[in-house]
Order: C-alpha cells, then structure tokens, then sequence
C-alpha cells in the first residue's frame, strides 16, 4: 500500500525533508549559540566593571588599544588641560536615581606628556548645551598639571547611543566622542580612546562607562534569540508537510486498494476524460446472493444500474 513512497515525487520529497529538517536543526542551534554568547559576554563584562571600580588605575598607555577587556577599566593620565578648546557633547541621557535625564556632557582635552591628547569627560549637565542659562554652570577645568583618573572607553561611532552623526553642530559641540571627529578640530593628535571621569568637579555629575561594543544585551542579541525560534519553527512546518502529504496519498492508495476511485480519475470507452463520473465496483453478483437471471439482487444492484443508465446518457 506504500509503494507510492519509491515514485520520483516522493524520492523528491524525501530528500528535501532529509536535507531540510537538519539544515534548519543546525542553524537553529547556531543563532541559540549566538545569543548564548551574547549573554556569557555581556555578564563577563559585568564582572569585570565591578572588579575595575575596586582595583586600582593602572597608566594609559598600558591599556591602549581599548577592547572588550580593558574597557571600563579605570585608567590615569598625566598632563594639562587644553582650556583653549572645551567642547560640549549634546543630546546626551544619564540614568541615575532621577530615572532618565536630557542633558549634555562636558568634554575637555587633555595634554599629556607623550604629546597627543585624551578627550575626557568630565561630566554631565541637564539643560541644552545651546543655552546660555545652562552652559553657564559648565565649570573651568583646573589649571596646571593635573592626573585624571576614569573609566576607559573606545571612540563612539554612528550606531553608539546619542551620537550626532548629521554634523550642523553649532561652534564648541561635538556630536561623537572620537579621534576622527576631533582630527579637524584641534592641531594636535588625539588618543583613538577617551575616559569618563570618575569623580567629576561639582555640579557635574559622573556619567558610568558604557559596555564595549557587541557585549551587551542589545537588539542584536534578540535578534539571534528571535532567529533561533524562526528555524526551529521551519524544521517543525517540513515535519507537519510531510506527514501531511504522506497521510494524503496513503488514504488515496487504500481507497484504490478497496475499489473507490475519485471523480475524474475514470475514462470513458470512447476515448472521453470521464469527468464528473463516478465509477462504483459492485461485487453483489458474484457473491451469488441475487436472482438466477444475474442481475443481481439488493438495492446495491439497483443503484449500480441506475448509475450505469445515468452515464451512459450523460456520455450520450
């Protein structure tokens, strides 16, 4: 009854759910993988904040590049402010125990004694960096040499939160904290790094370091959770289809076994298509139980001729 399994339709079908069903398994399990990592990076990334507020500032230059390890850890710098080119950093949210407050940043540069310069954010402000009111309260950095101690982070780019990419800014803002954007600004080199200072000037508040970049909890993360679900769902649908069609044909070989054929699939002696009549195999007459003249006997007999009449005036 399952031979229909070994035609060319179904060898086709099979192979499909065969190649399907695990390239779906494997990159379910991947994007799962993903979003795993994800979770693993961002709460390794956490620990170490926590263990970089306790341990003590270790020198720049020992620090630099910035990546997902030395991020947020507390560095120190040595040099003198660069008073000449304060800049303000617009646009720019603090979470604290107020919940979520619009204000601005409060970037200064500062000249250390290798020669190139560290942008470091001394602060937050609530206002608008283009009012007078507010940009007033903005202290001066202090004068002489100074050691800056905060927390390091990586050059912000165009996906970083509040980043101001569009340029329009007006004269003294800076609308991303980096080397590139700051390259046109000043005569000197800037450090591809800047700090966050960790006790800032009153009334500046501390802004806390961000995570480094792909390890945190962002959309992305989701996005690979929501993918996982995705193509687990689609080995599931080839699964369902299969049985589904699987189900079909071997109601359709069991129904031919016992002598039931579906309207349309009959051809009539003349060569017709048959369409629209049904063939009917009525076995009364051989079974012996009706009359001597063969016709057979019982309302099946009965039917089968008026059914037989009735085509044969409908091929009429």
């Amino acid at each position: 009854m399952y031979r229909f399994l070994l035609t060319p339709r179904w060898w086709g079908i099979n192979v499909f759910a065969v190649l399907a069903i695990p390239l779906c398994i494997f990159m379910g399990s991947w994007q799962l993988s993903r979003f795993e990592d994800r979770v693993q990076s961002h709460q390794q990334q956490e620990d170490r904040s926590a263990r970089a507020k306790a341990a003590a500032a270790r020198p720049l230059e020992r620090l630099l590049p910035v990546d997902t390890v030395t991020s947020g850890r507390q560095a120190s710098a040595r040099g003198h402010y660069d008073t000449a080119h304060q800049l303000l950093v617009p646009a720019r949210t603090l979470k604290d125990k107020h919940g979520e407050r619009q204000g601005f940043y409060v970037l200064d540069l500062l000249r250390t004694d290798g020669g190139k310069a560290l942008p470091v954010v001394r602060g937050w402000l609530p206002g608008d960096a283009g009012a007078k009111a507010d940009t007033a309260k903005v202290p001066a950095p202090p004068k002489g040499e100074v050691t800056v101690i905060g927390a390091l982070q990586a050059s912000e780019n165009q996906g970083t939160d509040g980043v101001q990419a569009g340029g329009g800014l007006p004269r003294g803002q800076l609308g991303m904290i980096s080397a590139a954007s700051l390259v046109n600004i000043v005569p000197y080199e800037v450090y591809d790094a800047w700090i966050t200072q960790t006790d800032p000037q009153a009334p500046l508040h501390a802004v806390p370091p961000a995570a480094a970049e792909g390890s945190g909890l962002d959309l992305k993360a989701f996005q690979n959770l929501g993918y996982t679900g995705e193509w687990f769902v689609f080995a599931g649908f080839v699964v369902f289809m299969w049985f589904r069609l699987f189900r079909r044909d071997a109601e359709a070989a069991k129904d031919a076994a016992l002598g039931i054929v579906p309207e349309g699939a009959g051809g009539g002696d003349d060569g017709g298509d048959g369409a629209g009549v049904p063939v009917v195999v009525s076995g009364g007459a051989d079974r012996g139980d009706g009359p001597a003249d063969g016709r057979g006997g019982g309302p099946g007999a009965g039917r089968g001729e008026e059914q037989g009449e009735a085509a044969r005036a409908g091929q009429a």
